[in-house]
């Protein structure tokens, strides 16, 4: 799978609303075959930054960036583009495995 992790620094004044800005292309992005999840987190020590955590069968990255909803997403002007302070950082890697596997240092329950 292609699994992806992508950080994104918001303008203060618009950080609260990040989660509306991209629900479109979120639900989007969700609904693509070969997703397998696509999840947003805040970071608890900057308010203005957004973890974006993302897998995808190996096939699904390719069509996922040349969507049209992706291509909308990231378009110059675009809801998304202006509300960032900078460009993304990302990392994105194939890995073996199809999905979350437990933890094997800490068991709960």
């Amino acid at each position: 799978m292609i699994f992806i992790v992508v950080k994104f620094q918001v303008q203060p004044e618009l950080a609260d609303q990040w989660p509306e800005i991209t629900r479109e292309f979120t639900e989007a992005t969700r609904a693509e075959p070969g997703n397998k999840w696509f999840d947003w987190s805040r970071s608890v020590e900057d308010p203005n930054e957004y973890v974006l955590v993302e897998a995808f069968d190996d096939d699904a990255a390719e069509a996922h960036v040349t969507s049209d909803h992706f291509l909308r997403a990231i378009a110059e002007g675009g809801p998304m583009h202006q509300a960032l302070v900078s460009t993304p950082k990302i990392i994105s890697r194939q890995i073996d495995g199809d999905g979350w596997d437990e933890m094997g240092e800490m068991q709960v329950g």
